[in-house]
């Protein structure tokens, strides 16, 4: 930019948004957007067979957040991503996203809406006789952006996602993680208010996935999106997520934010994301287990030595781990008290700090 100054986008004299790279085409919103899906049911008929895909999905993402929806193969993760996009009509139910209702609108305004929403899939699927800059450019092309514009935004987006030196490489030529990053490039190309990724990290290594994973959020960040990541590995809700569902046979079983669902110890959302060893050592002594699972401040704070000095009792920690997920930091451990200690007031004192406590079994 020959020393000048980053360009400044405006929207109106009340919104201004800066980047170090030449975004020309993002356009700050005023109102982000929200997905709001209610009581979504998808049917169909194989032959004889009714099967329920989706039943009754209900499920609201803020703006600007990161949500994860996380469930195995034959959970209805697939269903849900179809319909989210309508590219498969629900049997009943709404999808709004940025406050517009899907499901009924025409034609012609479906199509001005999907392109509101960027789709990031588990390949690529890029065109082998195109480069890097080609494939982005393509969704452009199709809706006739001038040569001049699509040139702009494809350069800019290649800066984002980090592939400036790749632009005329071809998909062959490219790791399975900066195919995925064309793919993102790709995905907002349109100007999406909605990035829906769907098993975005599912076919590369740990050390791409984590920069996959970076890139999304840091992309949220700057271009103010609201994304949804649909994914069966749990690794990737506490790296990236916000507030997670957990979907099983069509139906939402759990959801909430991070730091909520991770609070209830019995959910097994808490128990996947912070996760015990089921059993209990053999040669522990006599006298009392409890699990304890605390977050923020008191993940930082010596609640073991607070236990230990107020009163004076050993505390054997045998199991335990301590993860930040999302912007909050977690502490989950399994603590044996010796036969005599005070339980009652242990646990009191351990509540009244905000550690919640799970007694596992005496012995």
């Amino acid at each position: 930019m020959n020393g000048s100054s980053p360009p400044r986008l405006r929207r109106n004299r009340s919104t201004v948004i800066e980047y170090s790279v030449p975004l020309f085409f993002l356009i700050a919103k005023d109102t982000p957007p929200l997905i709001t899906v209610t009581d979504l049911r998808k049917v169909y008929q194989q032959g004889e067979r009714t099967v329920v895909a989706l039943d009754g999905v209900s499920l609201h993402v803020d703006a600007g957040r990161i949500h994860g929806i996380i469930g195995h193969s034959g959970a209805g993760k697939s269903t849900l991503v179809r319909c989210l996009t309508l590219l498969d009509r629900p049997t009943s139910g709404s999808v709004a996203v940025n406050n517009k209702e899907l499901a009924n609108v025409s034609d012609a305004d479906l199509r001005t809406a999907r392109r509101r929403i960027g789709m990031v899939f588990q390949h690529a699927n890029l065109m082998d006789s195109r480069t890097t800059a080609q494939n982005v450019a393509f969704p452009l092309e199709l809706i006739g952006t001038p040569k001049a514009r699509i040139a702009e935004k494809v350069t800019a987006l290649l800066e984002l996602v980090g592939l400036t030196q790749f632009a005329d490489a071809y998909p062959a030529q490219l790791s399975g993680g900066q195919r995925q990053r064309v793919g993102i490039a790709r995905a907002l190309s349109s100007d999406p208010d909605v990035l829906l990724c769907d098993e975005p990290t599912s076919a590369l290594d740990p050390k791409t996935t984590d920069e996959i994973l970076a890139l999304i959020k840091s992309v949220r960040d700057r271009l103010n999106l609201t994304v949804l990541i649909i994914t069966h590995e749990m690794n990737v809700v506490k790296q990236a997520c916000d507030s997670v569902s957990l979907l099983e046979a069509g139906r939402i079983v759990e959801h909430g934010d991070i730091e909520t669902v991770v609070a209830n110890p019995t959910g097994r959302l808490s128990q996947a994301l912070l996760p015990m060893p089921g059993k209990l050592p053999a040669d522990l002594p006599a006298g009392v287990v409890l699990d304890l699972l605390y977050s923020g401040n008191q993940a930082a704070d010596p609640v073991i030595s607070s236990i230990a000095r107020t009163f004076d009792v050993d505390v054997n920690v045998i199991a335990g781990s301590v993860e930040q997920l999302g912007e909050h930091q977690f502490a989950h451990l399994r603590i044996a008290l010796p036969e005599g200690a005070d339980i009652t007031a242990i646990t009191n004192h351990l509540l009244a700090n905000g550690v919640a406590v799970t007694p596992k079994e005496a012995k």
